[in-house]
């Protein structure tokens, strides 16, 4: 009969070496995505460091267990750290890990992405980054080569983020304060890269309780347009059926 060595778990713990077990390296990636001049957009940096220096990227880095009470910080410190740009909110994609991906070793990332609007936000390129820009996105990737398997991440989100757009009401947030219908289906094509019909967009819209009419017009075609907004502590909206699908919500 074998006995334990140990005689409680918190002898087991104080005596555990962490150090005798090699272990992956360990990291976030964020895929922060924007609309403006009619193109969805993600935000990357050109890395200062090896492997694949000057190279572009998207935003990342290493969790640090002093600084980071869970990955979810260390996206958000390091977006910080990397960019200046602080998300109101990430959702996480998944994790992706294997040998391949980063040539220091076996790696581990977990993958988050958001939605925001690019007014009033600086960018700056922080540690461990020599340029930083918003890279617009044409037929599903963009023009610069992308370090490490940071391609095939973008692409995933990418259809992810459509995915989401066709169930829910995440696009009002990147509308100005007031705007028109025909704007705001404007920001959802161009996320989706397709073309909506207008009078079932229109109706979907206006059949859930997130947008507020207001009494000012703006020229839009050859006629006046209402404009809205966004109701106050109004939280994303999930629809029934697809936004291209038919009106039943």
């Amino acid at each position: 009969m074998i006995k334990n060595i140990h005689e409680s778990e918190k002898d087991f713990l104080d005596n555990y070496d962490a150090s005798a077990f090699k272990g992956a390296i360990t990291s976030v990636d964020t895929v922060i995505f924007t609309v403006f001049d009619n193109h969805l957009h993600v935000l990357t940096v050109k890395r200062a460091e090896h492997p694949f220096k000057d190279q572009w990227s998207l935003v990342g880095g290493f969790i640090n267990i002093d600084k980071d009470v869970d990955i979810e910080a260390t996206a958000k410190r390091k977006l910080k750290e990397k960019t200046g740009v602080s998300a109101p909110y990430l959702e996480q994609f998944g994790t992706i890990g294997n040998k391949k991906r980063d040539p220091r070793g076996w790696s581990v990332t977990t993958v988050y992405f958001a939605l925001i609007p690019c007014d009033n936000i600086q960018l700056e390129a922080g540690k461990g980054a020599t340029d930083i820009k918003w890279s617009k996105i044409t037929n599903g990737k963009i023009e610069d080569d992308l370090a490490f398997d940071h391609k095939e991440i973008l692409s995933n989100c990418i259809e992810r983020l459509r995915s989401k757009v066709l169930y829910t009401s995440l696009p009002v947030n990147l509308a100005p304060q007031y705007f028109t219908l025909g704007e705001l289906q404007k920001i959802y094509e161009t996320i989706l890269a397709k073309k909506l019909d207008h009078k079932a967009f229109r109706r979907r819209m206006l059949s859930v309780n997130i947008l507020e009419e207001t009494d000012k017009m703006r020229q839009e075609g050859r006629r006046p347009a209402h404009l809205y907004q966004l109701k106050k502590n109004s939280a994303t909206h999930y629809f029934v059926r697809s936004i291209e699908g038919k009106i039943g919500d």
